[in-house]
């Protein structure tokens, strides 16, 4: 049992609330515990009427009185007048998008309760409510109203946590407005006005109650429809449940209680895991488990249970009679939704074209032959985490109609990604937004509606134009891309671009001192064309012994990015530049990235440097580490390196370097080969831009020559004798990144069609099988065969992630695809923030400074890594759909026949790789044949068999050399210029 004894003590401008709590334990013993909370009468208002507050706000440490936030002139309304505006937890949760609309809520006071409660419901949204307090034009002002004496309410016997917490906001209220009348009313200036304080809260009774405590209290809807262009900003509010009876006839089955879901995860009756939807088949999802070597194969709307692609799930096994397959059906939603009206909901979870496709797929599982495809299936029972973020789409033409009225009708909007469902929202505006990219969020799923429903955001523009296309994709894959705000850039050297390296390395500045001076090195880098944010260098010199001495230097980022400073919490948000094919959105600001980081030619600039003695064989001697000064003579790009090092008249010193540099690499290189490391591929192409229109020009396939190697090898050995030194000095908390062996499920499929088609296979008994089975993956009749091999064996791997070291055992650190047994990123602290947690960390590690205190606790490196895993994924996705959509644009004004292979069969049709423009293409079985229900698919020996149009009857098999006829067209379901192609004769 425990007791609880409450007491007050009161000073003249401090007081301190206390919680006695005694607890007995099953011993019998009783502990005493003591929870003290002190109340101050100094924490202002905030308001710039206000003439009371600033007699008694007290100084922070350094002297400074922060400044006053809400205006002296408020925004105004016909019906309420100037006013500042109170919110509750539920608005700042549902409303996030509203409240940081540029054309409404100004001036706003968030409680401490209210923060305190989005903190425990929802991190991102706090997140995003912690930044709009730091815009200064919004307004917003923290009031810490449980430390203020005046506001601290006690929690009432018998009351809940929420009525204790609506009742603390009242309170805010109140003492707001009694403060600024009296402030008001003792002020000689005539121009002060009073103005009201309003609360806004959809929470009947808490409005009812404010009312009756003289409190001016309005729900979200009131609020709106009271501002001059409501009309708007009412499509933003999130929906309600407004779905009619004739809705009710439909249902999804009831998501399991957390408690339920919590315990048969513990005693493994239930699995979680993350939904993986298929991106040719919306009716098909996975969700992999360590219980099971294979994924969970959820088939069915109604197993799928409105979790979306990307959503923590749990899931209940079926019973292993309905064990099946995976799908060998191209299934497109908007063929199946097509006819479906926004306004009115069918009545059946399953509907009769869903059942048929449904019916055949498992009528194909029982007569297949090929058992090793036959998975483990599952429902989804519960969602753990949404992963819910803002969608872009438009409107589906014809769920709208031509009614030109401002009335609130429902509309479909189709998203960009194929993966996820339509969305219905209600909007006056349907009939302008249609032919728009715009911005929805999701508010709810109802389980009796067959759609999510959400609200409006924005418009970004019409489809196709470049400026909304581009914010499209990065709304899409969750770039970050607003401007730095003014904190952030507050934190930029003062000097901005004539900062330079001190002159005087003596000038009594301890870090300064225990740099090493390595100006005199012949120091240069090797980059792409046109790079700017030049990370590394590297340099190689002859030692007496006949040894040399070989260099890594990398930007110095951490000493302008100091840890927990705006900058810092800034980097550590984004995680990761992104690279588009048109522009470049920065991790850090420009200042830092392409200036004072950058290691440029013929400047001083800071580095942290990797040295090391080796001899001519490639054998490492001695590995040092230093903070550093470094003067690059020369910026090359790879193609000017490697013509320099490739013309013997140039005998400089420099060119030696390099030469020097290109022979050990080499020796590098075959070592890692030699112990296991893997050479995969990636359709990668360079899309040229018109220097003077920013318009698209031409496509190539991207060209490696040998000094990409050298770099490569350089940066791999610092990032791996850079890992080995931090893990040493923390061994819980290192920040290192990882690459798992993949299951060898992973790659039945793909062994199965090597071994039907090609009469090979490939082997997993250890990376260095792997590749050596790889390289004899080789058809003379087509060089392009092993490439396109192991662009398949790629997509079969699992991905790299960043860890904290505590996070594994030493044997699962290891990089399978690298062949390391430790690795982690040093070598790009201006793009990724990864790279920097690891500069600390190695500063820390050889004395230079101390580590700060959340890169040295597990939880909080943990959550570091979490995001920055995210970010890095994401950034790769938005790089990827920035040269589909410019590869589009190309196209446009240059259709041509192309070379493709024939990478995926299904039964309705095939997906085609164009190596020329590293894009893939899905051509639909109506478009290869005149009767699609002639056509034959053999599973085993993953052929179509299929009649031309011409009436040439054909077969087309993985793995096959194919001519295409490659255009560019508007994808009409989700708006996006994607590559078309047709097959040729």
């Amino acid at each position: 049992m425990s007791t609880t004894v409450k007491r007050s003590i009161e000073t003249k401008s401090l007081s301190i609330s206390s919680k006695v709590f005694v607890r007995s334990s099953k011993s019998g013993n009783a502990t005493k515990i003591v929870r003290e909370q002190y109340l101050r009468n100094d924490i202002p208002c905030s308001s710039k009427l206000c003439l009371i507050c600033p007699l008694n706000v007290q100084a922070d440490v350094n002297g400074v009185v922060k400044p006053f936030v809400l205006s002296e002139d408020p925004n105004r309304t016909k019906q309420l007048g100037s006013h500042y505006i109170v919110i509750d937890a539920n608005i700042a949760i549902q409303a996030i998008d509203l409240l940081e609309h540029k054309a409404t809520f100004y001036d706003i006071i968030v409680p401490q309760t209210v923060l305190d409660e989005v903190r425990n419901r929802s991190l991102p949204i706090y997140a995003r409510l912690r930044s709009l307090v730091k815009d200064e034009d919004k307004r917003y002002y923290i009031f810490h109203n449980e430390f203020r004496r005046d506001t601290f309410v006690q929690r009432q016997p018998k009351e809940s946590i929420n009525d204790r917490n609506d009742r603390a906001i009242r309170r805010v209220c109140a003492w707001y407005k009694s403060h600024l009348e009296e402030s008001v009313s003792n002020s000689d200036r005539p121009n002060l006005k009073i103005l009201k304080i309003v609360l806004i809260t959809n929470d009947f009774d808490n409005r009812t109650k404010a009312k009756a405590e003289g409190i001016t209290a309005l729900s979200l809807r009131e609020y709106i429809g009271s501002l001059p262009d409501s009309e708007t900003l009412l499509d933003m509010i999130p929906t309600e449940d407004q779905l009619n009876n004739k809705r009710k006839e439909f249902s999804f089955p009831e998501h399991f209680p957390m408690s339920r879901l919590m315990g048969g995860v513990k005693n493994k009756t239930l699995y979680q895991g993350a939904l993986n939807t298929n991106q040719y088949n919306f009716l098909e999802a996975t969700v992999s488990t360590p219980a099971y070597p294979k994924p969970l194969l959820i088939l069915g709307l109604e197993n799928i249970n409105r979790a979306f692609n990307g959503d923590s799930v749990v899931v209940e096994l079926l019973p292993q009679s309905e064990w099946k397959q995976p799908s060998t059906q191209i299934v497109d939603e908007e063929e199946l939704s097509k006819n479906d009206d926004a306004t009115n909901e069918i009545s059946s979870v399953i509907t009769e074209q869903e059942r048929k496709i449904l019916g055949q797929e498992a009528l194909d599982a029982q007569t297949s032959s090929a058992e090793f495809k036959i998975q483990p299936t599952a429902k989804v029972v519960g969602i753990i985490k949404r992963s819910w973020r803002y969608y872009v789409g438009h409107i589906v033409p014809n769920s709208t109609t031509s009614d030109k009225t401002s009335s609130t009708k429902s509309v479909f909007v189709q998203l960009m990604d194929r993966c996820l469902p339509r969305i219905r929202i209600r909007t006056r505006q349907s009939a302008t937004l249609v032919g728009k990219r715009i911005v929805v969020a999701i508010d709810s799923w109802p389980a009796n509606s067959r759609y999510p429903e959400g609200h409006f955001v924005r418009a970004l523009g019409e489809i196709e134009t470049k400026e909304a296309e581009t914010e499209a994709l990065l709304l899409e894959h969750d770039v970050e891309y607003r401007p730095f705000s003014k904190t952030v850039l507050d934190c930029l050297p003062k000097e901005g671009h004539d900062w330079k390296v001190p002159e005087n390395l003596d000038n009594g500045d301890e870090q300064l001192k225990k740099r090493k001076d390595l100006r005199d090195l012949l120091v240069c880098s090797i980059d792409p064309v046109g790079c700017q944010d030049i990370d590394d260098a590297l340099h190689a010199k002859m030692l007496p012994n006949g040894n040399h001495q070989v260099g890594v230097h990398i930007a110095d980022v951490g000493h302008f990015v100091k840890a927990n400073t705006p900058l810092d919490d800034e980097g550590a948000s984004r995680g990761t530049s992104v690279y588009l094919v048109d522009k470049r959105i920065d991790m850090l600001p420009m200042l830092l990235g392409t200036d004072l980081c950058s290691l440029k030619p013929y400047v001083e600039r800071f580095a942290f440097s990797v040295l090391w003695e080796i001899t001519p064989e490639g054998e490492i001697v001695k590995t040092d580490f230093t903070k550093s000064i470094i003067r690059s003579r020369e910026a090359f790009s790879y193609e000017q390196a490697q013509i320099r090092i490739d013309d013997d008249s140039q005998q400089d010193e420099l060119t030696q370097g390099m030469r020097v540099l290109l022979k050990i690499s080499k020796k590098l290189k075959q070592e890692r080969i030699n112990a296991g490391a893997l050479n995969l591929a990636s359709p990668e192409v360079k899309v040229h831009m018109d220097s003077e229109t920013s318009d698209p020009g031409d496509v190539e396939i991207k060209k490696l020559l040998d000094t990409n190697s050298l770099v490569e090898e350089f940066m791999l050995l610092a990032n791996i004798s850079v890992a080995k030194k931090i893990y040493e000095s923390f061994p819980q908390t290192a920040m290192l990144r990882r690459h798992g062996s993949p299951p060898a499920t992973n790659f039945e499929i793909l062994n199965d069609q090597l071994r039907v088609r090609k009469n090979m296979t490939v082997s997993l008994e250890s990376s260095r099988a792997l590749a050596d089975s790889l390289d004899r993956c080789v058809d003379v009749k087509e060089p392009f065969f092993n490439t396109l091999v192991r662009i398949m064996a790629t997509r079969c791997m699992l991905a790299a992630e960043y860890f904290s070291s505590g996070s594994y055992a030493y044997p699962e650190f290891r990089h399978y695809g690298l062949a390391s047994e430790i690795y982690t990123h040093f070598t790009s602290p201006i793009r990724r923030y990864a790279d920097i947690v690891a500069h600390r960390q190695l500063a820390a590690a050889i004395g230079y400074e101390t580590l700060a205190q959340s890169h040295r606790e597990k939880d909080k490196m943990e959550r570091i890594c979490g995001n920055i895993n995210k970010r890095h994924r994401n950034a790769q996705f938005a790089g990827r759909a920035s040269i589909e959509y410019y590869v589009g644009q190309v196209l446009k004004a240059s259709e041509s026949e192309q070379e493709g292979f024939v990478i995926k069969v299904f039964s309705n049709g095939i997906v085609i790789l164009v190596p020329k423009f590293g894009v893939e293409g899905l051509i639909h079985i109506e478009d290869l044949c005149g009767d699609p229900t002639s056509s034959e698919f053999d599973e085993s020996t993953y052929c179509l068999n299929f009649t031309e149009k011409s009436g040439t009857k054909r077969q087309i098999a993985i793995f096959d050399k194919v001519k295409v006829f490659v255009k560019s067209e508007k994808d009409e379901s989700t708006g996006r210029r994607k590559v078309r192609m047709s097959l040729l004769s």
